[in-house]
């Protein structure tokens, strides 16, 4: 009789389902750029796929991500529910902001997504294309004022490659910062400044719109579905990709580790997460675990090399 008991109370123990992991992700950005979109996206697909039972997002704006980061790392030690997106920006944010805490005390996960850099202009500027653009920086550099993300991050460096490409020293480019990309985007459509540059699916709607012209993408390569010539097809040599990526908590264990790795790893082949990279015109970059942190390590090492290129790092 014992032994029944015993082997139906196992029995009933195991038809119980684990409880799906809770996660909190901080956006170390202000609401509307790629870091909370992303932040936000992740919480979608991780509901609607059922690999997680609750995920907050909490914006934590500033310096490239870095003040999130530095509060992350201070915060969230030991904590395997606690996650944080970032990417190329905050590698490039980093160096020019002298941060005293770097994405080496924190656990990679994984890279998320790639997405091309584009330029925008408002519908009514004199500014038609790509070659408009250069003629105007190449005559008063100062005269154009570049809007974008965090100083030092994709945007600026994207920037400042145009301008070096094109024979402008690019230490004279005009580079206006904002903390988000709403922000940005609301300094271009009141023609605050002469151009934008982000990441395409930050102006995708204005552009279909007809508020916002695009006249160039970073891509090596025309984009599908993206109605505009490549840098180098308007005669500017660059080509640059931003990535995002999330990362969990320092101090936590290899097997909790693992745990976040596998619930990252079952969203991004999910459903949810393919159409709402489709639905964003985001590129399928993934990269996981120590591929992805041996990768991120190569690029902070160029990012430099790059920042001390155009002038932005000594």
């Amino acid at each position: 009789m014992k032994k029944f008991l015993l082997a139906t109370v196992l029995m009933g123990a195991m038809a119980i389902p684990a409880f799906a992991a809770d996660y909190k992700i901080m956006a170390p950005a202000a609401p509307g750029g790629g870091w909370d979109q992303t932040a936000r996206s992740m919480q979608t697909a991780l509901q609607d796929e059922k690999i997680s039972s609750s995920v907050q997002v909490n914006n934590v704006p500033g310096a490239g991500g870095t003040i999130g980061l530095a509060q992350f790392v201070n915060q969230a030690n030991g904590d395997p529910a606690q996650l944080i997106v970032g990417g190329y920006v905050m590698v490039g944010a980093i160096l020019t902001n002298k941060s005293p805490v770097t994405l080496d005390q924190v656990t990679p996960i994984a890279r998320l997504t790639g997405e091309y850099e584009a330029l925008v202009v408002p519908a009514a500027s004199d500014i038609k294309d790509m070659a408009g653009l250069v003629a105007k920086l190449k005559a008063d550099p100062g005269s154009v004022s570049w809007g974008g993300g965090s100083a030092g991050g994709t945007d600026h460096i994207t920037a400042g490659l145009i301008a070096k490409a094109v024979g402008v020293d690019p230490t004279k480019v005009n580079y206006i910062a904002f903390s988000g990309g709403g922000e940005a985007l609301a300094a271009l459509l009141g023609n605050q400044v002469t151009v934008g540059i982000s990441g395409y699916g930050e102006f995708s709607e204005q552009v279909k719109a007809g508020t916002l012209r695009l006249i160039g993408i970073s891509s090596d390569q025309p984009v599908a579905g993206i109605e505009a010539p490549t840098f180098k097809q308007a005669g500017v040599d660059v080509s640059i990709q931003n990535w995002r990526m999330v990362a969990a908590a320092p101090g936590i264990s290899a097997e909790q580790k693992a745990a976040v790795l596998a619930d990252v790893d079952k969203m991004a082949k999910s459903a949810a997460w393919q159409k709402i990279l489709a639905d964003k015109g985001w590129a399928d970059t993934y990269l996981a675990g120590d591929d992805f942190a041996a990768q991120l390590k190569k690029e902070a090492e160029i990012t430099g090399g790059i920042l001390k290129e155009i002038g932005l790092v000594k």
